[in-house]
């Protein structure tokens, strides 16, 4: 295999389950897939969602870091937008220095929730969302600890100093993020989950490589696998994707025609809503395996992670097991039933 994989989880509360349950089943699913030989396990931050638990990432990456040992951790990513970078840099270093070596900080440009929570988060700042750019980049500095004489906070420190600082990622779905990433020169995440436009995509990893030959380029897929073809699709459904697009030009992502009807009553701006075949890979793990291989051949790509958004828990466990490194080395090993 010359990629690696690696999961998203985003603590679903499946139906007659409770937020407790759901970050339990975060845990237990980050134990075995560092026990399957996935790479990196990540977690999401989601905001005023009640079917989704993971509204801090950083909190919960803590607990999965004392309840793991060495697979890598992260978030999928903290949206910076809403915060300060120097304080998600201290978070960071604290949780680097708990865990040295095993921290990934991963960054979206996402608002993470409706645009009331966005008010929330913002609430008593100055901040209109519009400098994401220059967020990441001092970001950057601070864990590099290289914020430059000529800053309005020259000599500021993010302590404490971790031996072995955590490593940024960008997530994105556009040329823009990729552009950014490669600009900074750190690994590109691109959510083809949000995004499926393989246009987009496609150029999204030429501008990456170009412009940064030796970056680490990751895919985010959705992805069911099951021991046959009909249950995998099956399990897939008739799942769709939903697009608020605004009077402004911006487009979001939601979960339900509901949740877009809400996003766009409190925008305040005349929207749209469409929706769309959800761009989810279902199929057995030979077939799965088949696309991961012609999709990193296509675009070099390092890395996949992935997303498997289905409400079954068993399933959703098994598909993880079915696709992970462990299991397509030794085809012996029984998929869990429970």
């Amino acid at each position: 295999m010359s990629y690696k994989l690696s999961i998203l989880d985003q603590s679903p509360i499946f139906p007659g389950t409770t937020a407790s349950d759901a970050l339990q089943q975060t845990v237990l699913l980050a134990q075995k897939a560092e026990e399957w030989g996935y790479t990196r396990f990540w977690v999401s931050e989601h905001h005023h969602a009640k079917q989704l638990a993971g509204s801090s990432p950083e909190v919960l990456i803590s607990n999965l870091l004392a309840q793991t040992s060495k697979i890598q951790i992260g978030s999928g990513g903290v949206m910076l937008q809403h915060y300060s970078p120097y304080k998600v840099a201290e978070n960071f270093h604290v949780l680097s220095s708990l865990a040295p070596g095993r921290v990934d900080l991963g960054v979206g440009k996402a608002p993470g929730g409706l645009p009331l929570s966005t008010k929330a988060l913002q609430f008593g700042t100055i901040n209109d969302g519009q400098d994401f750019s220059e967020r990441l980049s001092f970001l950057k500095e601070l864990i590099e600890d290289s914020v430059s004489g000529d800053h309005p906070l020259a000599g500021i420190q993010a302590t404490p100093i971790p031996e072995t600082k955590p490593e940024i990622f960008l997530l994105g779905a556009s040329t823009n993020s990729a552009r950014l990433a490669a600009e900074l020169g750190i690994s590109f995440v691109f959510a083809k989950f949000i995004n499926s436009d393989e246009r987009v995509l496609e150029e999204a990893a030429n501008l990456y490589r170009e412009g940064f030959p030796s970056g680490r380029l990751i895919i985010a897929l959705a992805v069911v696998a099951a021991a046959t073809q009909t249950e995998a699709e099956q399990l897939v459904g008739n799942r769709k994707i939903v697009k608020v697009h605004l009077e402004s030009g911006r487009s979001v992502t939601v979960q339900s025609r509901e949740q877009a009807e809400v996003f766009g009553n409190q925008s305040g701006e005349v929207y749209e809503i469409s929706e769309h075949e959800a761009d989810i890979i279902s199929g057995t793990p030979a077939y799965v395996n088949e696309i991961f291989t012609q999709l990193q051949q296509k675009y070099q790509v390092d890395e996949f992670i992935l997303h498997t958004p289905i409400e079954q828990a068993v399933e959703r466990f098994q598909s993880f097991q079915l696709l992970s490194p462990l299991y397509s080395a030794n085809k012996n090993i029984q998929p869990i039933n429970s």
